[in-house]
């Protein structure tokens, strides 16, 4: 089953971290937790994605549609790197 909060807008309620939910895990003792992707301010940096509990976010409306950000084929938008 497909997480329904993929692509939503997320604040953490303690830290005030916002970004895109881009990754969802679920563990065997009850703790979700969702991969936040913050937007990119300055140019020259890739910022880093965090891991939150779902109780400490805040989820908001749909911000990206999957079939925007879907690679051609299934699996990672780079290929392996060859010998």
């Amino acid at each position: 089953m497909k997480n329904k909060n993929l692509g939503r807008k997320a604040t953490d309620k303690i830290t005030g971290f916002t970004g895109v939910i881009t990754g969802h895990a679920e563990y065997l003792t009850g703790c979700d937790q969702y991969l936040v992707q913050p937007s990119q301010e300055d140019k020259t940096k890739y910022p880093s994605s965090e891991w939150f509990d779902e109780g400490r976010l805040t989820i908001e409306s749909v911000e990206i549609k999957q079939e925007d950000v879907l690679a051609e084929e299934n699996g990672c938008d780079y290929s392996a790197p060859k010998k």
